[in-house]
């Protein structure tokens, strides 16, 4: 293993890799294999990585070396760099207040972030503590109508704009390295125990004073005495709609007035009928190797959805994305931009803001050294003409 920069100025992180060993680092076990493990054996997590590594780039050379263009317009806004911050639960386990420091790097670069629905920050603290936010928001479905509408009426009266539905995550996946670590549910073995007392400065800056956050989404719901973390786990495991289908989908396109995008798209048809209802847009993803081992990777997914639905609904892609070469090929396929997560949460795991902020400025830098090396003056000037595809084989992990 290299060795990696240990200490806290982030402009010697030259990397997400590092940036990640940090993380690492700093977090004890179970919170570093929460937000790092995927779902069994773990072959979709590293699919998503592989499938940026067996994409090739073909560079044009003799092309002057311009400052290249970055711009993307979704929805009628334009953004510096084709990137958000995507929506990811239980942040403050890495850092406090991480859902804010997360929103605050996000626009600070003029770029959307999106809240999840188990964020531990609510939607009215993001709006409060961070003037300007371009704030999208992700809603799982809820068994109980009176509570989906009720949080879709505070996103509306929050500001947002941009609605994402996730539909890969009716049931939970098989996250056998992360169940390793407790004995019971939400109980930590022993040896976690004591690897916790092992990270003081986590314990101090995450569990002092009241310990682990509640998800402030979902407090307005929960009984009296139970508005912790673990009434906010056990409320969410219940109330998840296993029974989410297309019509209850449609549903949600009549209540919602704004825009309405669909998370967890892996195959062309369900593109088509993402079009057929008049959704905005989708996002191919496979919930970060999380849910269903052996999915499709989301570049392979984009490759088969994008000949559909390209031109006809906004393509958002997220899953396995590391280095600013991995932006260039997802556009290069069709995707229109990229939700940012394990690598803006590794940043923001490091150093809160700063951290996830350096994770940004990191993606830029290297996507527009990515264009000048292929000789690319810009991403709209990508296709698939600038890319070529090898194979390399996939191995699980083994306890």
């Amino acid at each position: 293993m290299r060795r990696f920069y240990r200490g806290r100025d982030l402009a010697r992180v030259h990397s997400i890799a590092e940036m990640a060993e940090l993380a690492r680092r700093r977090l004890p076990h179970f919170a570093w294999e929460y937000l790092s493990g995927g779902a069994e054996d773990e072959l979709t997590l590293q699919g998503n990585r592989r499938a940026f590594a067996d994409c090739q780039l073909q560079a044009r050379t003799l092309v002057p070396c311009h400052s290249p263009a970055t711009t993307r317009t979704l929805f009628g806004r334009s953004y510096p760099l084709p990137l958000a911050i995507g929506p990811t639960g239980y942040n403050g386990m890495l850092h406090r207040d991480a859902d804010i420091h997360l929103a605050r790097a996000a626009t600070t670069r003029g770029l959307p972030f999106c809240l999840s629905t188990v964020a531990n920050a609510a939607l009215e603290e993001i709006v409060d503590q961070v003037p300007g936010v371009d704030l999208w928001f992700q809603l799982y479905a809820m068994r109980d109508p009176q509570v989906q509408a009720d949080l879709l009426r505070r996103a509306q009266a929050a500001g947002v704009g941009t609605l994402l539905l996730t539909s890969d995550a009716m049931v939970l996946g098989n996250r056998e390295w992360d169940r390793r670590n407790f004995v019971r549910p939400r109980q930590l073995s022993l040896r976690n125990k004591l690897d916790v007392l092992r990270h003081p400065g986590w314990l101090r800056q995450v569990m002092w004073p009241t310990g682990l956050p509640a998800m402030n989404n979902l407090t307005p719901y929960l009984p009296a005495g139970e508005q912790t973390a673990l009434g906010s786990m056990q409320f969410i495991g219940e109330q998840m709609d296993s029974l989410l289908d297309w019509e209850k989908l449609a549903r949600i396109r009549e209540q919602w007035p704004g825009r309405l995008l669909l998370k967890g798209v892996l195959h062309p048809a369900d593109a088509q009928r993402a079009i057929d209802l008049g959704l905005d847009g989708i996002v191919i993803s496979n919930h970060g190797g999380r849910q269903l081992d052996g999915a499709l990777s989301t570049l392979d997914a984009l490759q088969a959805i994008a000949p559909v639905a390209r031109g006809r609904l906004t393509l958002l892609l997220d899953g396995g994305i590391r280095r600013g070469a991995d932006i260039a090929k997802a556009l290069a396929l069709g995707a229109d931009a990229l939700l940012l997560g394990r690598a803006s949460l590794y940043g923001v795991a490091v150093a809160g803001e700063a951290g996830a902020s350096r994770v940004l400025d990191l993606l830029a830098e290297e996507l527009h050294r990515t264009l000048n090396l292929m000789g690319c003056p810009g991403i709209d000037q990508l296709s698939s003409d600038w890319l070529a595809f090898a194979t390399r084989p996939v191995t699980a992990r083994v306890a």
